[in-house]
């Protein structure tokens, strides 16, 4: 099998609906899918169960993104790729064969599709194309996020697995990107694939149930990756200049456009 999609959810049913869906009609055969439900408690486990079609794995508790994340990866033994993926997304054009026609394509062994994030406001199904037709053919080398990243199997055998820490809570995808760059992993994003990201929903859900003002804890995704008060600093300002670069470069090239755009006030602006 060339790839499986690895889904958790928590809840926010609409938002695993309509992002299932969107892989259906993009032609990703349903037993390419496979949700993992961590412990919902709303009607997502009815929904499912009258889906058996979809592969799926009901957790009696809560095991993080990471857990979750690690979970299907290590059910996924026959699959080359393994696509790990939030569920408050919808699938563009071919999202998921093209973002892997691509990685093979650039010799990426980690690779994330292009964002448009913020609120459903227009038309997606009508915007993706004209975005495509620009962003076609552009790579953000060396970063990739965590809302979808697509994983080579040859890549868990060299380092490993997302970490499973609950603590970690949004960091995963860092610290797993982190230990790519240190084992020389050819990453990136492409822009021959896009999602309309809706932003963290099932993250903004638990924070205000918590009213916790961070789910993450920061301070131990640094000890994780051994970064002192220095190291923490330079890593900071060294994603800023990594991320300004690259969105000024592909503005130079598409006219305006980037290959992460956040929908601000009814418009697009490059991130």
């Amino acid at each position: 099998m060339r790839y499986a999609i690895v889904i958790p959810v928590l809840n926010q049913l609409r938002y695993t609906q309509m992002c299932v869906e969107s892989l259906l009609a993009e032609q990703v055969p349903p037993e390419s899918l496979l949700v993992i439900d961590n412990a919902s408690t709303d009607e997502t486990p009815a929904w499912l169960a009258q889906h058996p079609h979809i592969p799926q794995v009901r957790n009696a508790v809560n095991l993080g993104c990471g857990g979750a994340w690690t979970q299907g990866a290590l059910l996924a033994l026959n699959a080359d790729w393994v696509v790990l993926l939030n569920n408050d997304v919808i699938a563009g054009p071919r999202a998921i064969d093209a973002m892997l026609d691509a990685a093979e394509r650039e010799g990426l062994q980690v690779v994330s599709p292009a964002l448009l994030e913020g609120d459903n406001d227009y038309d997606f199904a009508q915007y993706a194309p004209g975005f495509l037709a620009k962003t076609r053919g552009l790579v953000r080398r060396d970063w990739f996020h965590g809302v979808c990243f697509a994983v080579h199997r040859s890549v868990f055998e060299r380092v490993g697995f997302p970490d499973t820490e609950r603590q970690l809570g949004g960091h995963e995808d860092k610290e797993f990107l982190i230990r790519c760059r240190r084992n020389g992993i050819p990453v990136g994003t492409v822009g021959d694939a896009v999602f309309h990201h809706f932003g963290s929903i099932t993250q903004k859900a638990l924070k205000e149930e918590s009213q916790a003002k961070h789910l993450g804890d920061r301070h131990l995704f640094y000890r994780k990756v051994g970064f002192g008060w220095l190291a923490r600093k330079r890593y900071r300002a060294a994603e800023r200049s990594r991320t300004q670069a690259a969105t000024a470069a592909e503005c130079a090239k598409t006219g305006g456009v980037s290959l992460h755009m956040n929908r601000e006030q009814g418009q697009w602006v490059p991130h």
